[in-house]
């Protein structure tokens, strides 16, 4: 499990960087002179490439060590981050968050399919959710403090707080990871190749609606906030959030190793997120309960990665790391594709409240596939 804890920590690093821009937004709007659209799709720019650099340079990559491959995938985020803290044109900017997607695509999944290497097959589930739940740990502890420094001085000393985690990771995974035997990131032709698969098509596809309703509506939370309660302050729901996040990605893995249903496990996870999300606008303005449906929302959309994995690694038993990746392209896609629009949301001016009914919908699609799963003859 120790080496699983070097992951984990370069996993904190996208963790903190993929969430912490969503609470950065006014400061970098003023920065800029953009609305606050424009620039949350510096959100969907990262999320974009996040999902389609590991497929389009895995050619490139086949053959090579993978240790070198994560240590290479971070020194192109970390350098990345340098590039945004101190982007002179808003045009630099999103550049730099392409150029950041690009290295957390690569080294996230690989990451996350590394880590199972490490461990016997029982112990598999509570690989998955500690490396995730670096992710997680990076948005509990990264965001909230990302955002509270950015309000004593500016945006920009968050992202270079972020190029010093960056560099820490790197010389951890140099200095202590081994070298070890895994696939590189998979070629192209082997992930449309798993599409024919038709189990694999249906979970990824559930990955994908439930992350456009989960992290797109992540993305425009300030807004969101702002419309219900009339306060920018995000601090609290953050926390609540991320505390959230940390639960859901570090406790999945013991369950699915205790119970060993993932697939009935996607479905309560499922359920139970659709239902925060419709709480949020029920009960914001409850003293202290306005926080849980944040808190479930976090714990559900970070746990419920873990299973989805678990699910795709027994179908492509031959092929993990491949179905790994396809899975975390197409979250991020997922994400992606939610914060594009809600970007449209909030630039037409309809009421960000209709982001909530834009995730609804996204969750009802993931529910009625996962249920189209569970009546197949391929469950788990």
């Amino acid at each position: 499990m120790k080496n699983a804890l070097f992951l984990s920590f370069g996993m904190f690093a996208l963790g903190f960087d993929s969430y912490v821009i969503a609470g950065l937004l006014p400061g970098i709007s003023d920065t800029y002179q953009k609305s606050t659209s424009q620039v949350g799709q510096a959100v969907s720019i990262f999320t974009l490439f996040y999902a389609i650099s590991a497929p389009l340079f895995s050619s490139l990559l086949a053959g090579k060590p993978i240790k070198k491959i994560l240590i290479g995938s971070m020194l192109i985020f970390t350098i990345a981050n340098s590039i945004t803290a101190f982007a002179p044109t808003f045009s630099v900017f999103l550049l730099s968050r392409a150029l950041a997607g690009t290295g957390a695509g690569l080294f996230s999944p690989l990451a996350v399919a590394a880590s199972t290497k490490f461990v016997s097959s029982n112990k598999r589930g509570r690989a998955l959710g500690l490396t995730i739940g670096g992710m997680s740990m990076g948005t509990v502890l990264g965001v909230p403090l990302g955002i509270y420094i950015s309000n004593l001085f500016d945006w920009q000393v968050t992202l270079w707080l972020l190029v010093m985690i960056g560099v820490i990771s790197v010389l951890c995974m140099f200095i202590f990871l081994p070298d070890f035997p895994a696939t590189p990131p998979p070629a192209l032709n082997e992930r449309l190749k798993m599409f024919l698969d038709k189990r694999v098509t249906i979970t990824v596809c559930i990955t994908f609606f439930a992350s456009v309703a989960s992290l797109g509506l992540y993305t425009y939370l300030s807004p969101l906030l702002e419309e219900m309660t009339g306060s920018s302050n995000l601090t609290l729901y953050l926390w609540a959030w991320g505390f959230g996040g940390l639960f859901g990605s570090l406790m999945i893995g013991y369950i699915i190793d205790y119970f060993g249903k993932p697939k009935s496990l996607v479905t309560i996870i499922l359920f139970t997120l659709i239902l925060s999300i419709i709480c949020i606008p029920l009960m914001i303005n409850l003293p202290i309960l306005k926080y849980l449906p944040f808190f479930v929302w976090g714990a559900m959309g970070w746990a419920c990665q873990a299973p989805q994995q678990h699910i795709l690694l027994s179908y492509q038993p031959n092929n993990g790391s491949s179905a790994v990746a396809l899975n975390s392209s197409v979250n991020y896609l997922g994400s992606a594709i939610g914060a594009s629009l809600g970007g449209i949301v909030v630039s037409i001016q309809i009421g960000t409240i209709t982001l909530i009914y834009f995730a609804v919908i996204s969750m009802s699609f993931a529910i009625f596939l996962q249920f189209y799963s569970l009546k197949g003859k391929f469950s788990v």
